[in-house]
């Protein structure tokens, strides 16, 4: 089944949609046809030309112009693969903002001191939660592909230091393992349940669902993630992250490297434009573009084929961005 929403129509619909996801804007009227005109045929070209898409929300300038699911349920939980480690990230903002940690520059050894003795490599000591974050810790990994199956956090830290840390950028899948394990310890909570107190509450999310290191999300969920990046970690009245904390995510701290192939910040991708992305195996996909006030979120299938299609990724930065510049450009008309 297929299904295409624009948010047309009654005051109603327009109040039910500005429940569910405030601060997000009522649309006038006016704006409603406007975005009906502008997606007009995106649906039908979703489904006959990118079948490994099932999902997709488009949020423009705090409004949602465009929905579509492939199988018309909007409040399925779908597979976020890898998107999970930009989710992550904000939760090592959350502790900043609410003082459980004192700044990124933190050694892991500092926060986990029985890591320690576990790696006899002087250089494992000045590795740092920044450090994790970036994919630059040092350590041996060879991953071109994204796919590794990620190691046990202790185990993790007794791998080879192969670079002095911050030299050189590797996708690291035990990585975000490591990084649950310092948010576990410095507050003493579990991670599903700082999810639900930092992210999931403040945000009106769905709960996640948890399965092999990844979460499985609302598309709209994914968006709302984008959103509050867009708006410096604040959503309505309240700072979820330090101001400014979004601008030290989404700065490249290397050049980056596969799978992507783009510079990486800390646990997102980050392009020129500027634009920056959370990227998950095979066409999970959260697209930020702030020149344009602009969150693309797609789900896609998750197989091998999906992967090497890169539906998600050529939707977000093509046909939709495209959209966008012509939905603002009729706003002056």
């Amino acid at each position: 089944m297929r299904r295409f929403v624009v948010w047309l129509c009654s005051m109603v619909a327009a109040a039910s949609f500005a429940q569910e996801a405030p601060p997000w804007r009522m649309s006038t009227p006016q704006e409603q046809q406007l975005d009906a005109a502008t997606f007009r045929g995106f649906d039908e070209g979703i489904a006959t030309a990118l079948g490994d898409v099932q999902s997709v929300v488009v949020i423009l300038q705090g409004r949602k112009v465009y929905e579509y699911y492939r199988d018309g349920n909007p409040d399925a939980l779908r597979d976020a693969q890898s998107v999970t480690k930009s989710a992550m990230a904000l939760l090592v903002g959350t502790a900043l903002q609410r003082g459980q940690l004192a700044s990124l520059e933190q050694t892991v050894v500092d926060l986990i001191p029985e890591w320690r003795p576990l790696n006899s490599d002087p250089r494992s000591q000045i590795i740092t939660l920044r450090h994790l974050l970036a994919m630059t810790t040092g350590f041996e990994i060879d991953d071109p592909t994204g796919t590794a199956e990620p190691l046990a956090p202790a185990a993790a830290w007794t791998r080879p230091v192969r670079t002095a840390p911050g030299e050189r950028f590797a996708y690291d899948n035990s990585g975000p393992l490591m990084v649950q394990s310092i948010l576990e310890r410095i507050t003493s909570r579990r991670i599903a349940d700082l999810v639900h107190d930092q992210l999931v509450t403040p945000l009106d999310l769905r709960e996640p669902q948890y399965s092999h290191n990844s979460a499985w999300m609302r598309t709209v969920d994914m968006a709302k993630v984008g959103y509050l990046l867009l708006q410096d970690g604040r959503w309505a009245d309240h700072q979820v992250l330090p101001p400014g904390f979004v601008a030290q995510l989404t700065r490249p701290q290397s050049a980056g490297g596969p799978p992507i192939g783009l510079p990486y910040g800390l646990g997102w991708w980050t392009a020129a434009g500027p634009t920056y992305i959370a990227s998950g195996y095979a066409g999970q996909v959260i697209w930020v573009h702030p020149p344009l006030d602009l969150v693309v979120a797609v789900n896609s299938t998750v197989s091998p084929e999906s992967q090497q299609r890169g539906q998600a990724m050529r939707l977000a930065r093509g046909r939709i961005f495209q959209a966008a510049q012509k939905r603002l450009a009729l706003n002056g008309k």
